[in-house]
């Protein structure tokens, strides 16, 4: 417990009701938290307060603080901008702050008589660099696409001094490349087509593509043909390149697009860039989980503070909680109007989901999963309302003939792939007649004493995430008190199945929750019910054939149950139980070569 609450709770009772920002410090006064707020005491006094519900993130840097400083301002708007600067200034411990492991990138251009367009890593060598770009493969590809559209010179030759030195390559010959090396372009010409090259890098295709066509409708109506068929030959190399990725998108002119994904305690995001119709880079960032914040709120605040190159849109999957407040800063430092903007349909909406997928992609192979995996998770946890993805996943099934071989199974997921060592069977003991709902009940009874008791294997011993039933309402009703009465908090949902036996719903305890149109839920429920079925039928199965050899065994005159149990402990397998000798079904029993030829008899007429 941190010793200076009374001072702090003293203090903070004096404190304004104003909007401002708020600086704690730890002993030595070192910057650790810093805030914004609408009234200053309200917020300030929710730390101090006594029994506070804080998460442990909250918790520990409360108990690190010794004093704090505040400064007031007029109004939200420059708590924000002030908390923004404050933030980027101190990089305190406990606040939320974007991590981009990648270095920056840029595009040069060659300080040369007749200058090159190359995607470099540093600003080393001479010339003239556009950037810097956050992204590695959006650089190379604007390199490329540019030098290909206006058929620039990739080759190692220097001009003019290899003029006419040699044959074109074979770029020329596929029409890639002017052919400067033929020394018949001159360099007013190049370097004009070059400057062309860098609008289009800088301001993207839509513009360029329209300027393109204007400048060869002109050199037709003056019958320059030769001109006016080098400008169609980059219209179409633009258009082809549209066609084949979404690197150029001319439904969008000026946006950023932010898709976000969640693995456990991590979060992802994602920033694809559009300027002038095209993908002009694309940032990803990792953070922590902000504490009882808005995701989008916190990341907008601290991308978009002070920078210049602000989007006419920003394409987002909800209006964050501090939206005026984030879109007014926005206006400001751009000068102009900026729309939020929450697509429900059309490109945008699946531009929005190229980046969330993005998001994904990066939070998989950070954590060695696949992208879907990741999405699936996620969208399960949101679907059932759960705090976090679920990562440890239990799913149980009940099977039996009638009130014969009742059995359960149990798989276990773990992010979001089965995870075979930790599956468990169970033999259903005291249902004497079949009862499913009964008997799911006493088999999670069982495996829940194990982490109660923490007696078990590793896994045994593990509380789940999430619960899985194979079943409905029912099913869960049977099960949910019983988890509240041993004092565990672990959500239960059952997996219903229509007449087809293919999963329909998700189940709570009063009603369905649809996930056929959530295709990643979807295929994932799906795959855990279809894995605890097949593991749960299979035991069944096993249980049932052991049942029937053992009714044969007994049926032998000096065969009893522990007998045949020694038996079929020994031979595991019909094919190893044919297989014995009556000399090997002698020794294994404990019985004399008679009565094992009689046995022998009988398994062979199995």
């Amino acid at each position: 417990m941190n010793q200076r609450l009374p001072y702090l709770r003293e203090k903070t009772s004096k404190l304004t009701s104003s909007p401002g920002v708020y600086i704690m410090k730890n002993a030595k006064s070192e910057i650790i938290y810093i805030g914004k707020a609408k009234n200053l005491h309200n917020r300030v006094s929710s730390y101090f307060r006594e029994n506070p519900d804080h998460t442990p993130k909250v918790a520990a840097m409360v108990s690190n603080v010794n004093d704090y400083d505040y400064i007031v301002v007029d109004s939200e708007y420059e708590a924000l901008l002030l908390e923004c600067s404050l933030i980027k200034q101190h990089k305190p411990k406990y606040n939320i702050l974007l991590k981009d492991d990648k270095g920056y990138h840029y595009i040069r251009i060659s300080d040369e008589d007749f200058p090159r367009i190359t995607a470099e890593k540093n600003t080393k060598a001479p010339g003239r660099y556009l950037g810097p770009y956050t992204s590695g493969f959006i650089t190379k590809e604007a390199v490329n696409e540019a030098n290909r559209v206006f058929m620039l010179p990739t080759c190692h030759k220097r001009f003019p001094q290899d003029f006419g030195k040699g044959r074109p390559c074979l770029n020329y010959h596929n029409k890639l490349c002017m052919g400067v090396c033929r020394g018949r372009i001159s360099r007013e010409d190049y370097c004009k087509t070059v400057a062309q090259a860098v609008e289009f890098i800088k301001k993207g295709s839509a513009e360029s593509v329209e300027r393109m066509e204007q400048e060869m409708n002109e050199a037709a109506e003056r019958l320059d043909f030769e001109r006016a068929a080098l400008l169609r030959d980059r219209i179409n190399a633009i258009k082809k390149a549209s066609e084949k990725q979404k690197m150029i998108n001319n439904a969008i002119d000026s946006a950023d697009v932010i898709g976000i994904a969640e693995h456990y305690d991590g979060l992802y995001v994602s920033v694809l860039m559009y300027r002038g119709g095209r993908l002009y880079d694309k940032a990803v960032f990792e953070f922590g989980k902000p504490d009882g914040e808005d995701v989008l709120s916190v990341f907008m605040e601290q991308f978009y503070h002070g920078r210049t190159d602000i989007p006419k849109e920003v394409i987002i999957d909800h209006i964050p909680e501090d939206g005026s407040l984030i879109q007014a800063m926005l206006e400001a430092q751009a000068g102009r109007k900026v729309r939020l903007w929450q697509p429900q349909k059309g490109n945008p909406l699946d531009l929005l989901l190229l980046a969330r997928s993005n998001s994904a992609e990066y939070a998989a192979l950070r954590n060695d999963r696949t992208g879907k995996e990741v999405i699936a998770l996620e969208e399960l946890g949101k679907s059932l309302g759960l705090a976090k993805p679920p990562r440890y996943i239990e799913a149980y099934d009940i099977s039996n003939l009638s009130s014969e071989s009742m059995v359960a199974g149990m798989v276990v997921f773990e992010d979001g792939r089965p995870l075979k060592k930790a599956y468990k069977r169970f033999t259903v003991k005291e249902q004497e007649l079949q009862n499913d709902y009964g008997s799911m009940r006493e088999v999670v009874r069982r495996r829940l004493m194990h982490i109660i008791g923490q007696d078990g294997d590793e896994y045994f011993t593990r509380t789940p995430d999430l619960i899985l039933l194979d079943g409905g309402k029912g099913h869960v009703n049977a099960v949910a008190p019983l988890i509240r009465e041993l004092g565990l908090d672990i959500p239960v949902f059952g997996m219903v199945k229509d007449d087809k036996h293919r999963t329909r719903a998700i189940a709570t305890g009063g009603r369905e929750i649809q996930i056929n149109s959530v295709r990643a839920v979807f295929d994932l429920v799906t795959r855990i019910q279809d894995e605890v079925h097949r593991y749960s039928v299979s035991f069944m199965h096993s249980r049932h054939k052991k049942k029937t050899y053992s009714s044969e065994l007994l049926s032998v005159k000096g065969i009893g149950e522990k007998k045949a149990a020694k038996i079929l402990l020994k031979f595991k397998t019909k094919e190893k139980l044919l297989a014995a000798t009556p000399e090997e079904l002698a020794q294994t029993a404990g019985v004399s070569i008679g009565t094992a030829k009689e046995l022998w008899d009988v398994i062979q007429g199995m």
